[in-house]
């Protein structure tokens, strides 16, 4: 008789350690997977929509658009004369622009861009001064909608330039500017 006692205090200790095991195991597993897929949630930024809604808006790009609004406006006309003619080109520079460009996820992408314009004489210099507000509004609204994808390589660049050069000539029409040259391009 004191040998079965024995051999059942046996089995009731054994048979506690995987009832604490189990039990530990239902507590600890869910806690991992729902601290590990908020951090999957939250890095892969399906969490940013919560996030702005909780903080108040879009504050970061509101100061961004303010910045902006502060950069002073510094018009620089260079006259320049083509080697072995007689032609002569001006180049007008634009102020810097300073945009976040449209990125999918939690990261923010700013491009800043400055940008000079070739003109063909210097009668067009009036008609690009008196609608330089509308050429930053088309270059800015360009700009924003742009994806990091479209800036890669020579090809991205060849197709920035035409779109800007695009957009600049339907602005100053009927005045005519033969390129855009760009002067800095910084991608962050």
């Amino acid at each position: 008789m004191a040998e079965e006692d024995f051999e059942d205090e046996e089995i009731e200790y054994g048979g506690g350690d995987g009832s604490r095991q189990r039990t530990l195991l239902m507590v600890v597993l869910p806690i991992v997977v729902v601290v590990g897929g908020g951090a999957v949630a939250y890095f892969t930024g399906m969490t940013d929509p919560l996030i702005s809604m909780v903080s108040g808006g879009d504050a970061e790009e509101q100061s961004v658009e303010s910045d902006l609004a502060d950069i002073a406006v510094e018009q620089d006309v260079k006259p320049v004369v083509n080697p072995g003619g007689t032609a002569m080109s001006l180049f007008y520079d634009l102020p810097e622009m300073l945009v976040n460009i449209n990125t999918a996820g939690r990261a923010k992408n700013f491009l800043k861009i400055r940008v000079s314009l070739e003109l063909a004489n210097e009668a067009d210099i009036n008609q690009v001064d008196t609608v330089l507000p509308r050429i930053i509004d088309n270059f800015q609204v360009y700009l924003r909608e742009l994806r990091l994808e479209d800036l890669q390589g020579a090809a991205g660049m060849y197709r920035l330039r035409e779109e800007l050069l695009n957009r600049v000539n339907a602005a100053v029409r009927p005045a005519q500017v033969k390129d855009v040259l760009f002067k800095e391009m910084v991608v962050q």
